[in-house]
């Protein structure tokens, strides 16, 4: 595995808790997201590209609507029923997904991390967050689930991130967030927590611990990681 670190004045902890992001963390939803946003633009005649679909990447629906829209005012109304056409065609999607749609790694990291005691959440923009991990078969696996429903400031904001550590009784120096989204990355920054960035989206700069995929991760190795970056 290989994984970058960066130096950090936070002190160890005892990790407590691993919370995910789930659409390019645990799952590749992002594809259904993109094609989604496609069929919503083309309809209604809007350029739209795969670089404006990772600008969405960590946010929630209405600021990814305000990504398609170019921060074009739109009436709300219509702002409503675009972002409801939107799910509906990304709902549709959704029912490809299966326990093999899991990212290499997750489901031994998962299962790793329950046996060393660290209890798991997912924090997640998406309000379909529980529809998912239930098609994945790895919804029992998780002590917590926040979502879109959850708080009222998304990502960047630290709020889901905070809320979700406060449901596994964790504080945010006893948790680890692990995200590929720039959005997340800061949100979880600015809540305190130890980061590891996920994949070429987010940079080894910002997050504690870089790494490509999951595929190789293991407890052992985050938490060595993060104890090297504490001494």
């Amino acid at each position: 595995m290989r994984m970058t670190m960066r130096g950090t004045a936070m002190t160890h902890p005892h990790i407590r808790a691993f919370l995910f992001d789930l659409d390019g963390v645990i799952t590749d939803t992002a594809e259904y997201h993109y094609l989604a946003w496609k069929k919503l633009a083309a309809e209604e005649g809007i350029p739209f590209s795969r670089s404006e679909a990772d600008a969405m990447r960590g946010l929630s629906r209405r600021d990814s609507l305000r990504v398609l829209l170019k921060n074009r005012p739109l009436a709300e109304e219509t702002a409503q029923a675009w972002m409801l056409r939107k799910n509906d065609t990304y709902l549709q999607m959704l029912e490809q997904l299966t326990p093999d749609s899991l990212l290499p790694g997750v489901r031994r990291l998962l299962t790793e991390a329950r046996d060393a005691g660290i209890h798991l959440a997912v924090a997640s923009a998406s309000r379909n967050a529980h529809l998912v991990l239930d098609r994945l078969g790895v919804l029992p696996l998780f002590d917590a689930v926040g979502d879109g429903h959850s708080v009222v400031n998304p990502k960047p904001a630290p709020d889901l991130f905070l809320w979700t550590a406060g449901r596994l009784n964790a504080n945010p120096r006893q948790a680890v967030v692990f995200e590929d989204a720039r959005a997340g990355v800061d949100a979880a920054l600015a809540g305190g927590f130890w980061v590891v960035g996920i994949g070429t989206a987010v940079t080894s700069e910002r997050a504690h611990i870089h790494v490509a995929d999951l595929s190789d991760v293991t407890v052992t190795s985050i938490v060595r990681g993060l104890t090297v970056l504490s001494d």
